[in-house]
């Protein structure tokens, strides 16, 4: 269920297919998930199948499962999408057929290898279109007018153009194309990662780290708002998907929150914001880290390591902020006979950490990543049987088999669409001039250019969901980057987390939306409120490229950035908030903005300077709180 999946959905053009379609399609989609349970981690496949059967799935699925115009059926295919499964069948097969051939004629390629290029890219953005909306098939179709046309444009950002012919013998024949890096990722990581997460969620883990965070937390000031926070962290570690947490974790929440006392966008956008940090937080963070280790050729298990930081101090910033706004509202925790017994809840509950724990372990012990996943499905299998309610048995294992299929296809949209975005922009040389283009304009300043990515990510991520706008920006950003000096695993995490921004910030706001629905209220509301509680997403970036706080310094200087990144998170959400024991004025509002900037530099006098101007504001407060009371005490009084 990782990010993998649903991040834009367009469920109304998904068919309810009925007869014989419904069992054919779960079929396509459970043994695809299966084949790559096997073959990414015991299995033996070569390459060109690896990769192939990733993009026939990518390609045929969504033809058949979603409707190409609004008119169409329903409940069945109609003969034009069996007309382009098929086609999309017969390149690709022919592809993986043909590999060792083309790769001998390489340069010389007959017209039917380009044909079949022309093909499989026509139906990579037809399934993307369907899937992901016209916003993202032009993310394919307007660079390859650009690799068409480019000659007419001006210099600065022309080429030579390139003929039809090049420009499909480049995405259909070579690696960086549509059989290029996305397929590779959603074979090898994504899809036993998404199996991994829907054997949990088969099992019951969703409803269990809810029932723990509320037992732990429930009675303190906004607590089911701090359980949807914590149990979001929780199921963060399986699910790297903010619009799939936020819909499966938010119809038990938000109406607790509402329960509580929050107004319905408040409800609604405490849960978005908190489903949000699902995509940064390891070990899955969706489809990210696996991307990343890929690009960048650094083991997965260092990105992950140095990746946790950064991901639970996004959960204490937004953390911070629920506690301080439930204090705004007035609002108090449950009364303890309204919450579940931590003891019983653990008592009942907690074997359905051993597969997680399992996972790390075998992680740790230096294993694959997809090897690691296997072994934590088998064991959810295995800690099932605990209960009789849990218990997967062939019917539930199938079904959480179908689910991963399901569940990839947003991801398995972007396959075909990606690679053609990328191979045309390697192609005709842009990622290459780029950077050269960003440094110059950011004229060589590090955080300009932080700026400048964060602007491109939010345009790209109107139309793109995080995983496209990542892969795009960092493509022709990293570059840059690394010109100014910032380190290689720091550029991508950048850049990966300011790829969230779209999802949390109308007009698109995906997740935002998808709360306010369960909630009952006002989208955008409920969309700039996400915003407010989500916006350390800004600030982080920063801190990577300036910080050690990604563990790139001496131990010293590692454990210096994180202190001085806790504090400086801490101080920043209760700026951000507005309220401390009282609402702040504006004189108290610019001290809190002083203390949070001095504490995020990573030294002992700046640290201390912080710390000593929160301590004033904190007793400045103190005093305004004890004159209003007084002055309330009076009027009571006098009211006697």
């Amino acid at each position: 269920m990782p990010e993998a999946p649903a991040e834009k959905p367009t469920r109304s053009q998904v068919r309810a297919l009925s007869g014989y379609w419904a069992p054919v399609i779960n079929l396509m989609m459970g043994a695809t998930a299966l084949y790559y349970v096997w073959a990414s981690t015991v299995g033996v496949v070569s390459l060109q199948y690896f990769r192939g059967v990733a993009v026939l799935y990518s390609l045929v699925i969504p033809i058949l499962l979603y409707k190409g115009w609004k008119r169409d059926r329903a409940d069945r295919p109609s003969w034009l999408d069996l007309l382009l499964a098929a086609g999309a069948t017969v390149s690709v097969v022919y592809w993986m057929v043909e590999h060792e051939g083309m790769a001998y004629r390489a340069g010389d390629y007959t017209a039917i290898d380009v044909w079949m290029g022309v093909v499989a890219t026509l139906i990579a953005i037809e399934a993307a279109r369907r899937v992901l909306g016209l916003d993202m098939a032009l993310c394919a179709i307007v660079p390859i007018l650009y690799a068409l046309f480019g000659n007419y444009l001006p210099y600065i950002i022309g080429h030579r153009g390139y003929s039809m012919r090049r420009v499909i013998e480049y995405v259909y024949l070579t690696s960086d194309g549509i059989f290029g890096i996305m397929a590779e990722v959603l074979a090898e990581y994504i899809i036993p990662f998404v199996a991994f997460g829907a054997f949990l969620e088969r099992a019951g883990v969703a409803q269990f780290f809810v029932n723990v965070s509320l037992a732990s937390l429930g009675r303190i000031a906004g607590g089911p708002a701090q359980a949807s926070v914590v149990s979001s962290l929780l199921m963060g570690t399986i699910s790297g998907s903010p619009i799939a947490e936020t819909v499966t974790k938010g119809s038990i929440t938000i109406p607790l929150m509402k329960r509580a006392g929050f107004p319905p966008h408040i409800a609604g956008a405490v849960e978005a914001a908190a489903s949000t940090g699902g995509a940064i937080m390891p070990p899955v963070m969706g489809a990210g880290a696996f991307i990343m280790s890929e690009m960048t050729g650094i083991p997965y298990l260092q990105i992950i390591k140095v990746a946790a930081i950064p991901g639970i101090l996004y959960f204490l910033s937004v953390g911070v902020m629920v506690y301080f706004e439930s204090r705004k509202l007035g609002l108090r925790g449950f009364q303890k006979e309204d919450l579940p017994r931590p003891g019983e809840v653990w008592r009942r509950g907690w074997y359905l950490l051993l597969p997680i724990v399992i996972l790390i372990a075998v992680l740790i012990a230096g294993f694959s990543p997809q090897l690691a996943a296997l072994y934590g499905m088998l064991s959810t299998i295995v800690v099932s049987w605990c209960r009789h309610e849990t218990r997967m048995g062939p019917a539930e294992i199938w079904q959480a088999l179908v689910n991963t299929g399901k569940n990839c296809l947003f991801v398995a949209a972007l396959t075909g669409c990606v690679g053609v975005l990328i191979g045309v922009l390697s192609l005709t040389g842009i990622v290459i001039r780029f950077p050269y283009m960003l440094v110059e304009l950011a004229g060589q300043s590090v955080l300009i250019t932080i700026a400048l990515i964060a602007v491109a990510t939010f345009i790209l991520g109107l139309p793109l969901p995080i995983t496209a706008t990542y892969l795009v920006v960092a493509v022709v950003a990293v570059p840059a980057l690394l010109k100014l000096g910032v380190p290689t695993l720091s550029a991508h995490l950048l850049i990966f987390w300011l790829s969230l921004d779209s999802n949390i910030t109308p007009p698109v706001a995906m997740g935002p939306f998808a709360a306010a629905a369960i909630a009952q209220a006002d989208p955008m509301r409920t969309g700039w409120n996400c915003f407010r509680f989500a916006k350390i997403i800004y600030v982080m970036p920063v801190l990577f490229a300036y910080t050690d706080i990604l563990l790139t310094g001496t131990p010293a200087q590692n454990l210096g950035a994180i202190a001085s990144a806790v504090l400086g998170t801490v101080f920043f959400s209760i700026a951000s908030t507005g309220w401390f024991y009282v609402r702040t004025n504006i004189f108290e509002w610019l001290l809190l903005a002083a203390a949070t900037v001095l504490a995020f530099v990573p030294s002992l006098a700046t640290g201390f300077a912080g710390v000593a101007i929160f301590i004033g504001v904190y007793l400045i407060q103190r005093k305004r709180t004890g004159a209003r009371l007084k002055g309330e005490q009076a009027v009571e009084i006098a009211a006697k």
